[in-house]
């Protein structure tokens, strides 16, 4: 199924582009939350219309997610934990741990999806972790796990 994006999708393209994806991906992902049209004779004239519009969008959230990621690597959150043997947390520090400091320090526009933990942080120490404000813009903070 051919979708012409209307914004930036990980891996997959660019406002404006042409995307080849499967069926399923387009209709129940891409299409019902407007992240792309389906590539029709008239939707591909319309977006030749749109795209100088699309391209100013997009450098725009480009521009603003590059403006809080420059706030945010400055940043350093500190988590304190109860500790067990060997350096193991009693419980573990979570995305949405990260999200409520980050909060707590004035950062709104940072949501719970946007943090690139792979799983929870579970031992003590210092750890980067990945934010994806935009497709293109990853800062890194740094996140440290210290003994209560």
């Amino acid at each position: 199924m051919e979708v012409i994006l209307r914004q930036a999708v990980d891996k997959l393209g660019h406002p404006g582009e042409i995307v080849d994806v499967s069926n399923g991906y387009g209709r129940n992902f891409l299409l019902p939350r407007g992240i792309a049209y389906e590539a029709t004779p008239g939707n591909r004239k319309r977006i030749a219309q749109e795209k100088g519009r699309l391209e100013a969008a997009e450098n725009a959230r480009r521009d603003v997610a590059s403006a809080v990621a420059t706030r945010l690597e400055a940043v350093s959150l500190t988590f304190s934990a109860k500790v067990g043997e060997e350096g193991k947390l009693f419980g573990s520090v979570t995305t949405a741990d990260i999200v409520q400091q980050l909060e707590a320090q004035g950062f709104t526009e940072v949501e719970k999806r946007m943090i690139d933990l792979h799983e929870p942080i579970k031992a003590l120490g210092v750890y980067k972790v990945a934010i994806r404000l935009h497709a293109d813009v990853k800062p890194e903070i740094k996140v440290w796990v210290i003994k209560a």
